[in-house]
Formats: structure tokens, C-alpha cells, sequence
């Protein structure tokens, strides 16, 4: 009898499972958002993400955000935990993928060693730098969070068993806490709840009133940590900017005025998102902290808000 030939392929070990233990033992989460480089040099996003290094549970990798193309996440994510050993959250969007493309990107991440995915519906291309390109949206976010239940448990898209093992993710999903339909934004949290969502990123957060009541009425329901968004605002100017361009956004005229008046914007954007770190530790289980291009202020962001090293 022949014996089939052993495979030579070593898995890497599951070693980036801090963001799992930390959601286990109750933790109060950080993550910080890394955008991708548009291009093949991934320098200056290492360098953005190295001080990051013992200040945040993972670094949550995104994918095309806002149609905007920049490196395939899980190439990025790969080249984070290899060469500054940080557990990723690679971002997966369904926009630019169908169910077969999306399990070989699964497939592929779950070799090279990343264990956490947040699975996202994906924003529509007329928002980013290719308007004109053909969306695919096969699936949406509570489809991919099934999908992702069936791969976890050695199943395919079409329920078949795989011949070549399953994985062994832990998913997340997004959730918007100051979405207009209360009604339609529990039934969202239901569904992706039931579709095996383990913990959930909010969009930016402006209005801590209503995170709490969501918190409270509507995630309380559920053991998922609930991981508020927190966004460094640069500038007045930039807050404007975000109230007109980015879809849910709500920034306050307070926080306007407040950064319209500092001497150093910067530095009061700094304060606020300190502050807004400080409020959200009373209502929910983590932040995850977005500093679009100036990544490297997160950590005295966190000394400002009082949170110490990991």
C-alpha cells in the first residue's frame, strides 16, 4: 500500500491570541486603526505601527476603506505580526469580492498565521478613487459572518467538508450606535449576533448619550465587547470636512468651536479624543482609535486618557 505523501507545510502557531484572552478575561480593549500603503513599500506603515508595539491588544488592518485602493489587508497584516509582532484584525470587505475569492482570501490569511477578521460589507466604490470600477457585493457582512462559521467549523460556502482543514477565526463586525433607525439598528445587532459576531467595532463616536443607551438597551443583551470609536480630529477644518464626507458622521459644533479656538489644534484634538477615551471606559468594553496618517500620537493619546502599558 502507498502512503500518501505528508504534508511539508507548517502552520504557523496560533501566537497572536492576546485580543481573544483579553476579550475572555474581560479587559477593557484597545485597538488602533492602520491603513494600508497605496503601493508596494510598506516602510512608513511599519514605522506608524512599531509604536504602537505594547499599547494596544491588535491593530485593526483596513481594507480599501472608503473605495479608496491601497494593499491587499492581508498582506499588510502579515507584514505587521512578522516584522513588529502585533496581533491584526485584517478588515475583509465584500465589495471587491465574490463568496470564491473571499474564502481563498480566509483560506490564505488563516495559513500565515492571523486568527481575528472583521468582517465588513464595504463601502460603496462612488465614494473612493476608482468611481467608474464594478462593485461585487456577493455577499454582505452577516453573510461573510456565516461564512466564517462554516470555514471555523471545517465547512465550506456550500456546507461540504474541506479536505484541507477549516480555520479557526475569531470574527467582529461594525456597528453604528447613532444610526438614525433604533429599531433597524437592533435588528442589525441581532442578526450578526446569531451570525457568530464575537465582538463589534463602532463607527466615531460623537454622542456618548447615545452609545450608552445602545450599550444598555440593546448590546447588554449579548456578552460581545462593544469597542467605541474614537477619531483624532486634526483641526476644525477637518471636522468639517468628516461632518460632510464621511456617511453617519455627526461631529458636534462644541467640538468645532473648541478646535476652531485652540492654539494648537493638534493638541486639542489630542485632549478630546483623551477624553472621549475616558468616557467611553465607563459605558462599554474598548475603544478603537482611528489617527488616520499620524498613528505614532496614539500612544500619548492613551498616557492622556490614563491607560497604561500592556
Amino acid at each position: 500500500m502507498i502512503e500518501p505523501p505528508q504534508s511539508v507545510f507548517e502552520k504557523p502557531e496560533p501566537t497572536f491570541n492576546k485580543f481573544r484572552k483579553a476579550i475572555a478575561n474581560k479587559e477593557f480593549l484597545i485597538t488602533a486603526e492602520v491603513s494600508p500603503p497605496k503601493g508596494s513599500d510598506p516602510t512608513h506603515m511599519l514605522a506608524q505601527t512599531r509604536s504602537l508595539k505594547g499599547r494596544v491588544h491588535a491593530v485593526n488592518i483596513t481594507d480599501s476603506s472608503r473605495a479608496v485602493m491601497s494593499m491587499s489587508p492581508v498582506a499588510a497584516s502579515v507584514l505587521i505580526q512578522q516584522q513588529i509582532g502585533i496581533e491584526t484584525i485584517c478588515q475583509l470587505a465584500c465589495r471587491d469580492r465574490n463568496r470564491i475569492a473571499l474564502q481563498g482570501d480566509l483560506f490564505g490569511a488563516a495559513a500565515l498565521g492571523i486568527t481575528n477578521i472583521l468582517a465588513l460589507t464595504g463601502d460603496p466604490v462612488k465614494a473612493g478613487d476608482y468611481p467608474d470600477a464594478r462593485s461585487v457585493f456577493d455577499y454582505e457582512s452577516v453573510r461573510l459572518l456565516q461564512l466564517i462559521q462554516k470555514l471555523n467549523q471545517g465547512l465550506d460556502a456550500n456546507g461540504k467538508v474541506l479536505p484541507n482543514q477549516g480555520t479557526d477565526f475569531l470574527a467582529g463586525a461594525a456597528v453604528d450606535p447613532q444610526s438614525p433607525s433604533w429599531s433597524g439598528l437592533q435588528k442589525r445587532f441581532e442578526r450578526k449576533i446569531n451570525a457568530g459576531a464575537q465582538f463589534f467595532q463602532s463607527q466615531l463616536i460623537t454622542d456618548f448619550e447615545r452609545l450608552d443607551k445602545f450599550v444598555n438597551q440593546i448590546a447588554n443583551q449579548s456578552d460581545k465587547p462593544i469597542l467605541a470609536g474614537i477619531f483624532l480630529i486634526k483641526s476644525a477644518k477637518n471636522a468639517i470636512f468628516l461632518n460632510k464626507f464621511v456617511p453617519g458622521v455627526q461631529i458636534p459644533d462644541r467640538i468645532i468651536d473648541r478646535l476652531a479656538k485652540a492654539k494648537s489644534p493638534l493638541q486639542e484634538g489630542m485632549a478630546i479624543a483623551a477624553e472621549q477615551i475616558q468616557t467611553a471606559r465607563q459605558i462599554c468594553q474598548g475603544v478603537h482609535i482611528m489617527a488616520i496618517k499620524a498613528e505614532r500620537l496614539i500612544p500619548e493619546i492613551l498616557d492622556r486618557a490614563g491607560i497604561a502599558l500592556l
